[in-house]
């Protein structure tokens, strides 16, 4: 049980550098190890699910080496992974689990993945149903972890996407770069495109095309390794951005954050709910990054809906906790994909939010939420579900109250943002800032 630090006197203030971006550590794992050469990865993040990612490749027989978030990967190529001495342990990992089904799908050996009990309850048919399509051959447990792979010789698929998920996406174009012919894949909306983007920057043959929906994937790219700098992860800024935009008197500085165009739903509602956020020092010569500026702002209430979802779809626990704070009714729907999280966000976001007295509704794909009504405390402890968002959102949360509370399950965070409550602590406890 952690005790979490209430209502600061003078806001929050300093610099921070983020973690590096989770979507993009797992990444680099992954293709490094499937290509040619060396790769070498700086400001990896060293949180439990990326360790996943790096461990798993080393039981697939990949070497690499750690120092630190430095990260160096001996490419074995796309066809020099070997089959594992025992099965491939997934921990809390959903990237992990979903990417490497659709990489391993098309290996010439037999594979097991399992993984804890939080992840062992998501669904994994979305993703093992169009593989088979491919002609891939996953066993999935009831639809769930574990997992037994069968890799098969693959072939071109002609795909629409049931769900947007980049996830699913990621594992249809890591089968489909190994497969015999282009595959189409069509996104029911834009998801995020870190998949695409790395791969080519590793010398793969991924096409978006200018419908921003439909992509075209070449096989049998031949790979080759690169030096990365893993950007700043904006879902781990997201917390910061939220609670300098919340809590009174507040300025911080985020520095090198990864700003992708399909990362940043965030930053475009902070705008339009009245958020103060500026970019300064932008860099376009890889993934994008820039500084972020944010200061304290009073809110307008916001409607989002499903065509918003994709690209905020990690932060919407934040997104709530601003609406609680806006002057007037939110309302966010189109989000049942939280359902299937690490938790189900939407009752886990509703539970803890009525005890710190906040006026919310539950609806079957979201929230309604009264940022007018005072918040009226009604429990001390809350609880984090296991699950690092929520764990982190609770804990902005009681930046904004004048009582002290208890948070279950505080050490969740470990999966994203180990440093968390120490970045955290060292912007309150700043002085002043210049």
């Amino acid at each position: 049980m952690k005790e979490l630090t209430h209502k600061p006197l003078s806001g929050l203030h300093g610099e921070l550098s983020v973690p590096g971006d989770k979507s993009i550590s797992h990444r680099g794992i992954m293709f490094g190890a499937i290509s040619h050469g060396q790769t070498i990865l700086h400001h990896f993040l060293t949180a439990e699910d990326c360790l996943s990612t790096l461990k798993a490749f080393q039981q697939l027989g990949v070497p690499i080496k750690r120092t630190g978030e430095t990260v160096v990967i001996d490419g074995v190529g796309l066809h020099g992974l070997k089959k594992p001495d025992k099965p491939l342990d997934m921990g809390n990992s959903g990237t992990t689990t979903r990417l490497i089904m659709g990489l391993l799908a098309g290996q010439n050996f037999e594979t097991t993945l399992f993984g804890d009990a939080s992840l062992s309850k998501r669904p994994m048919k979305r993703v093992s149903e169009p593989l088979a399509e491919m002609g891939a051959d996953i066993c999935v447990t009831e639809g769930h972890l574990p997992a037994r792979i069968h890799g098969k010789k693959l072939h071109a698929i002609d795909y629409h996407l049931r769900v947007a998920s980049a996830q699913v996406k990621s594992a249809l174009i890591l089968a489909a770069i190994q497969a015999d012919k282009p595959s189409i894949l069509v996104e029911q909306l834009p998801t995020r495109n870190h998949t695409e983007k790395m791969l080519n920057a590793f010398g793969a043959a991924v096409e978006t095309l200018p419908d921003g929906v439909t992509i075209q994937v070449n096989p049998q790219p031949k790979l080759n390794g690169i030096e990365l700098t893993v950007p700043g992860d904006m879902s781990s800024a997201a917390f910061f951005l939220v609670a300098a935009t919340l809590v009174p008197n507040s300025k911080l500085i985020l520095k090198n954050v990864g700003v992708n165009e399909t990362r940043t739903g965030l930053l475009k509602i902070l705008k339009q709910m009245g958020g103060r956020v500026v970019e300064r020092h932008r860099d376009e010569s890889g993934e994008p990054t820039a500084d972020l500026i944010v200061s304290s702002a009073a809110l307008k209430p916001i409607e989002i809906g499903a065509a918003e979802i994709p690209a905020v779809i990690d932060e919407l626990p934040l997104v709530a906790l601003l609406a609680a704070k806006a002057n007037g009714v939110s309302r966010i729907t189109g989000a049942g994909e939280l359902r299937v999280k690490e938790t189900d966000r939407i009752a886990a976001v509703v539970q803890e939010f009525t005890k710190l007295g906040i006026t919310i509704r539950e609806l079957p794909d979201g929230f309604v939420i009264d940022g007018s009504q005072p918040w009226q405390v009604k429990k001390h402890q809350l609880d984090s579900h296991g699950d690092h968002r929520i764990g982190m959102t609770l804990a902005i949360a009681s930046l904004l109250v004048d009582t002290s509370f208890q948070l279950a399950g505080a050490e969740s965070v470990n999966i994203s943002y180990p440093e968390f409550f120490d970045d955290l602590e060292s912007v309150m406890n700043v002085e002043s800032y210049s």
